[in-house]
């Protein structure tokens, strides 16, 4: 178990991991290196749920375990907007193809469209972090 101040370190770690994945993605996407960008567009959303879910002492190594939490106590519950959900199962599935498939070749404008909704994502999980603070504070 970790004290407090580790928690709020590791917090803010994960979402500078999360936010510095967004550049990453950019330049991969600059070089036209598509499936890599899917791959950082991916883990910086899962980087943005290990913040999500230490913030509430959730803590797993699998991705899929991570997921499912998200989906049952966030998106279910409807304390985050359903779309976060379903740019999570889509990011997922691409970074999955991606990563293991064979012949995947994703579009310039896919892996943009993409990389919005991953922006979007992170920032909606950060502000839901930050406002869960205030919350506690009052």
């Amino acid at each position: 178990m970790i004290d407090d101040n580790k928690r709020k370190a590791l917090i803010e770690y994960r979402i500078e991991q999360a936010n510095a994945t967004i550049s990453e993605a950019e330049i991969l996407i600059d070089h036209a290196k598509y499936r890599a960008a899917v791959n950082r567009i991916y883990y910086g959303i899962f980087y943005s749920l290990l913040a999500l879910g230490n913030k509430f002492h959730f803590t797993t190594s699998k991705h899929s375990q991570l997921i499912g939490w998200f989906n049952k106590n966030f998106v279910k519950d409807k304390k985050i907007d359903q779309k976060y959900g379903e740019i999570l199962r889509n990011a997922f599935k691409a970074g999955s193809k991606g990563d293991y498939d064979a012949f995947i070749d994703f579009s310039k404008n896919d892996v943009l469209k993409r990389l919005e909704d991953m922006k979007s994502f992170i920032f909606a999980i950060e502000q839901y972090i930050l406002q869960s603070d205030k919350d506690y504070l009052c």
